[in-house]
């Protein structure tokens, strides 16, 4: 028999819609979005990619939101314009983070605290963690 963490046991539950036990800790909203990205980590970055089979930056957020129960919109464009607002001091994980440039968001990722983001990069990489490279960028809720 393998043991589990109780904490992985919890996650891995939760991902799969189970409730936790009674005094366990329940993972909030944000929480599941984060382990849902995190558990595409590896998966290679393909353009237009919206499945396990590949994804782009705002395949992987819709992807995520989609394994809790929240629609999206297909794009990081769109993604933004339907989330609410919420300021760079009240981010949580699982927090959309979008980069723009001259008002053209160009790429979201997924915030997991300690100033990193779950992303699909950039063409050649893969889902992974990567720390915030810029002070220009805006958060959304959807949650």
């Amino acid at each position: 028999m393998i043991a589990i963490p109780i904490t992985c046991a919890i996650a891995t539950a939760a991902l799969l819609g189970f409730t936790a036990p009674v005094g366990a800790t329940q993972l909030s909203t944000g929480d599941r979005i984060v382990n849902a990205a995190a558990a595409q980590a590896g998966t290679p970055y393909r353009s237009g990619g919206e499945t396990p089979g590949g994804f782009d930056c705002s395949g992987l957020t819709q992807y995520a939101h989609k394994q809790v129960g929240i629609d999206l919109p297909r794009t990081a464009r769109d993604q933004r314009a339907a989330v609410r607002s919420v300021s760079k001091s009240d981010v949580r994980p699982g927090d959309l983070v979008f980069f723009s440039t001259g008002g053209s968001v160009y790429h979201v990722g997924i915030y997991a605290g300690n100033n990193k983001i779950w992303a699909a990069p950039e063409s050649g990489d893969t889902v992974r963690l990567q720390n915030i490279w810029t002070s220009s960028y805006s958060v959304g809720r959807a949650w």
